[in-house]
């Protein structure tokens, strides 16, 4: 089965079902203690192993710090030799903040080396294996089918930087059963329960940036800070991503909540100059992307070069219409409240212009949970 970036928020992990597996397996769960906190690092695990029992484990905490593969090497330096190392990426091989990885491996003559994915870095991509293999290390992709997609999925916002210049876009819409995110006046809150907004931010503590509308923000002046998720398993704290605010004309109020610290603005040329200054006078950050509205796809662009390269888009109408249009979703989250509110009330989605349902984005479907009190979630893939 597929699995979306973020899969491992509502499903738990499948058994594994050899030794191989096993232990990938248990790189996964060193990995994701990095979800979030590695940009614009993909967030890597590695375990050291010998006859199928654990030698050591790690994991990338920070851009800058250590990889995966040293945290866990320098754990038994100098004792590993002849051991296994399963990483959940590809060891890197070229010098960045850290040396080559591949360099650390050969230096302990690790034997074996099983990759849960291939490196999305075209500098990268297959090299780290072949380097290895030509230094006589037996180095692999892991075989089971399920671990290495959990792994190719766990970097899907750094793979999509990498090769197409922009981040994952991830979209959650909050909406009732005949799809109204908002009564007629206006008022959504709260559609959804308790349960279902504490994944939310839970899943706010693992993405790189918020993003909404202007519309949101004039609405309901959302602050989109992390408050009702619940401790981390790890212990770790949750930290807030930063927020990032699409408002073509910048008409919104730079005193709003939501411009804190490490928030920005993205605006269209059409901005007057002094709308421009009042947001500079606030010390927000802008971003121009478009002569004249917005242009999406620039938008992401700037935002996957400033190391953003998982994005919550927690949407209003209109701008997730204008995602859907320009091809930009890649992971749909759709929660459902047992509720009606009519056709009066605001719809999820703005108009599409579509002429027949088949000119419709096709989803699939990869992940959904019930909750106690009603409300549902559905995970889909584009």
């Amino acid at each position: 089965m597929a699995h979306s970036a973020f899969a491992w928020l509502c499903a738990p992990d499948q058994g594994p079902r050899d030794v191989d597996a096993a232990m990938m397996a248990r790189a996964l769960v060193e990995a994701r203690r990095g979800v979030g906190r590695t940009a614009p690092n993909p967030p890597v695990g590695a375990v050291v192993a010998r006859d199928g029992a654990v030698l050591a484990v790690g994991h990338h905490a920070r851009a800058g710090e250590r990889h995966a593969e040293v945290v866990a090497l320098d754990q038994v330096a100098g004792a590993a030799r002849g051991a296994t190392l399963y990483v959940t990426l590809e060891p890197c091989t070229h010098h960045g903040r850290t040396p080559p990885c591949v360099d650390r491996v050969l230096a302990e003559d690790i034997a074996r080396v099983v990759v849960g994915a291939a490196d999305g870095n075209p500098r990268v991509s297959g090299g780290g294996i072949e380097r290895l293999r030509a230094a006589g290390v037996d180095a692999s992709l892991i075989a089971d089918a399920d671990i290495a997609a959990q792994a190719s999925a766990l970097v899907a916002p750094f793979t999509s930087a990498m090769t197409r210049g922009r981040p994952w876009v991830l979209l959650k819409i909050a909406a009732t059963l005949d799809g109204r995110v908002a009564a007629a006046n206006g008022r959504s809150r709260w559609i959804t329960g308790p349960h279902a907004r504490a994944l939310v931010h839970e899943l706010r503590d693992a993405v790189d940036a918020v993003v909404v509308g202007s519309g949101t923000v004039l609405a309901d002046d959302p602050a989109l800070t992390v408050r009702a998720a619940p401790p981390r398993a790890d212990g770790e704290a949750r930290r807030d991503p930063r927020r990032v605010i699409i408002d073509g004309t910048l008409r919104c109020d730079p005193r709003a909540q939501v411009f804190g610290a490490g928030s920005l603005v993205v605006h269209g040329g059409a901005a007057s100059a002094e709308r421009q200054r009042a947001f500079d006078d606030a010390g927000v950050e802008r971003v121009v992307a478009g002569p004249g509205p917005v242009d999406l796809a620039a938008a992401l662009f700037c935002l996957a070069q400033r190391g953003l390269h998982a994005l919550l888009v927690e949407a209003g109408p209109r701008l997730a219409a204008a995602l859907w249009q320009a091809g930009l979703v890649d992971e749909l989250w759709w929660m459902t409240a047992p509720r009606v509110l009519g056709d009066d009330a605001v719809p999820a989605v703005g108009p599409l212009d579509l002429a027949s349902p088949d000119q419709a984005p096709r989803l699939t479907l990869v992940g959904e949970r019930a909750f106690s009190d009603g409300d549902a979630l559905r995970v889909l893939l584009r």
